[in-house]
């Protein structure tokens, strides 16, 4: 068993920690006050060839592995939470799962555009993405021949209003009954679709949320992402690669609070040393460190074994549950260990709790993993 990276994923990770470092860290308290989320960041992700990252080099992507994925989150994560969930965004609710399951002719037309970067990707799932299958569905799609209307509204469209194309889930209906769930990728810039106005989040903020409503949007079959024989295996894929990246996220965030916290506490004095080596002090770093690197592990062995077309949906949900819970709890020691500053804005520490807790709760499903790991335990 080798736990070691590859050159290449090392290098990776490099060159993303100096990007988030150097362009991403700066504006972050800006952008969470304000609740902004900046297009040309995201330009910027692509020019590094990370909007793309688990596609094919056929389709424009960067022809890399979920592991390499998880390692950029990660590192994004470690500065801004909300950056690193745009991309997630994009990359798990969008783009993977069209190369994954859309039809050759919607891949060759999108897949470009959306894995250079040119177009940016969301989603507007709701249960579907948490391993449900359909009665949870917000949308509702009414097929008449080869063209399926879409009517409702979704709450929480991740990229909202900022994405070009939206990968949206809806509860069939042949007119008689329903049938399925069906998952389908919309223009956003197509008629009867709009955007609510902008969700306003405990943490997160910057990363765009808002309602989706279809008002008998019309998709052909073209844009249908699956089909009625494998869409439980595309529930549970989303579901899988979900986790994964908010693992990821969760790590990237409880190291940045471990390093914020360890740094100020080699800086602050008491008694005439560094409150490092208090040992009230020492003993929270060291078990935020431990913790901090289990999460690490278990994060990259889930997207290990989705690499190897293992299955991982039990290691994925473990890691999702360790992960979130290590960055609220790294997050919480972190604001103790700055005392009285750690609830200054300015200090950030704050913000790595708020995003912490959103990556934990995902938005009221926090008790989620729990059960998938139970289910799964029980198969």
């Amino acid at each position: 068993m080798q736990f070691g990276l590859t050159e290449e994923q090392e290098l990776t990770r490099e060159v993303v920690r100096d990007f988030a470092e150097q362009a991403v860290a700066a504006g972050a308290g800006s952008r969470d006050e304000e609740g902004r989320f900046r297009r040309e960041l995201f330009a910027q992700l692509a020019q590094l060839g990370l909007a793309g990252i688990p596609v094919s080099e056929k389709y424009g992507g960067a022809g890399s592995d979920l592991l390499t994925y998880a390692i950029v989150l990660e590192e994004l994560a470690r500065v801004c939470s909300s950056t690193a969930a745009a991309l997630a965004a994009h990359t798990a609710y969008c783009v993977w799962p069209l190369q994954r399951f859309g039809g050759e002719e919607l891949r060759r037309m999108l897949l470009p555009e959306l894995a250079g970067g040119a177009k940016l990707g969301g989603c507007a799932l709701h249960a579907a993405h948490a391993g449900q299958t359909g009665a949870a569905a917000c949308l509702r799609s009414l097929q008449s021949g080869t063209v399926y209307r879409l009517i409702g509204t979704q709450p929480s469209a991740m990229n909202a209003p900022q994405a070009d194309y939206m990968l949206v889930a809806a509860q069939g209906h042949d007119g008689r009954s329903k049938t399925g769930v069906q998952f389908f990728l919309v223009d956003t810039a197509g008629p009867l679709i709009e955007v609510g106005e902008p969700e306003r989040k405990l943490g997160l903020r910057s990363f765009a949320t808002a309602p989706l409503i279809l008002r008998g949007y019309e998709a052909t079959g073209l844009a249908q992402i699956g089909n009625e024989s494998n869409v439980k295996e595309l529930v549970e894929a989303i579901a899988d690669i979900g986790q994964i990246s908010a693992a990821a996220m969760a790590v990237g965030a409880a190291q940045g609070a471990l390093e914020a916290a360890a740094g100020y506490a080699k800086e602050r004095k008491q008694f005439g040393k560094p409150i490092a080596r208090q040992q009230g002090i020492a003993f929270k770093l060291a078990d935020m460190s431990a913790r901090i690197d289990a999460s690490r592990l278990l994060a990259y062995q889930a997207a290990w074994l989705m690499d190897e077309g293992k299955s991982c949906g039990k290691e994925a949900a473990m890691a999702r549950k360790y992960a979130a819970e290590t960055a609220v709890a790294a997050g919480i020691e972190a604001v103790q260990i700055f005392g009285g500053s750690g609830y200054m804005r300015e200090f950030r520490m704050e913000r790595f709790l708020r995003d912490a807790k959103c990556l934990e709760s995902d938005f009221g499903t926090g008790g989620l993993n729990s059960d998938m790991i139970l289910r799964i335990l029980a198969e």
